[in-house]
């Protein structure tokens, strides 16, 4: 079976991803060691990597057994709940370490294991990608950040399909923590399930090698 590495997989996305892609795909699991990845590599047969995006100088050493990869989803993320105002230089550090210069860390190691395969990056961004989101100050920044880097990539590596995601509001713990900030009501059926977001995923993962889907944007539907 092809292979696909995932970053941030015991999350509530992550975790549905990894269930949309196991049918079809042999999972590389990559993040901080924890008994939820242990349990979810376990469930589903899948090999896991002690990945920290933060740490970039250590991401070449844990990748470099790999030497063909199919595909590459950068899910792994981090978010500070704030306006401009309220924060600080050290979320804007952390958000843009962990959202953008580690995702390009790792894309970069497994470059040569990508172009082998003639593989497939895929950006999890979100809507703030897209259009600045109140209260989410760093976060915004990063990721109209990896969506420059992702379409650099894609203009830089033509062999490769590389596809941008922007999920609008997901019922996870990230959302409900914003939520709680914003001083709303925090109501899942509102919002899109991990599982629904994952299965877009999965569809441009496995979509005809003549078809190259290059961004998705999905809203909860009201």
């Amino acid at each position: 079976m092809p292979t696909a590495f995932i970053t941030g997989p015991a999350g509530g996305l992550g975790s549905a991803i990894a269930d949309a892609l196991a049918p079809t795909h042999t999972l590389f699991l990559g993040g901080r060691p924890s008994a939820r990845l242990d349990e979810l590599a376990a469930r589903l047969g899948a090999t896991t990597w002690p990945l920290d995006l933060a740490d970039t100088d250590s991401i070449p050493t844990v990748v470099e057994p790999i030497d063909e990869l199919d595909v590459l989803i950068h899910n792994a993320g981090a978010s500070f709940p704030g306006r401009v105002a309220e924060s600080t230089v050290d979320e804007w550090r952390t958000t843009m370490e962990v959202n953008v210069i580690g995702a390009v860390a790792l894309t970069l190691a497994l470059l040569p294991a990508l172009r082998a395969a003639r593989g497939h990056v895929v950006f999890i961004n979100s809507g703030a990608g897209l259009r600045a989101s109140p209260g989410l100050a760093s976060y915004t920044a990063s990721k109209f950040a990896l969506r420059g880097f992702a379409d650099s990539l894609r203009d830089d590596e033509p062999a490769l399909r590389v596809t941008s995601i922007h999920p609008g509001r997901i019922a996870t713990p990230m959302q409900e923590e914003l939520v709680a900030y914003e001083g709303g009501q925090y109501d899942p059926s509102r919002l899109l399930s991990p599982e629904t977001v994952a299965k877009f995923v999965a569809g441009a993962v496995n979509a005809p090698p003549d078809a190259h889907v290059r961004e998705i944007i999905i809203r909860p539907r009201r």
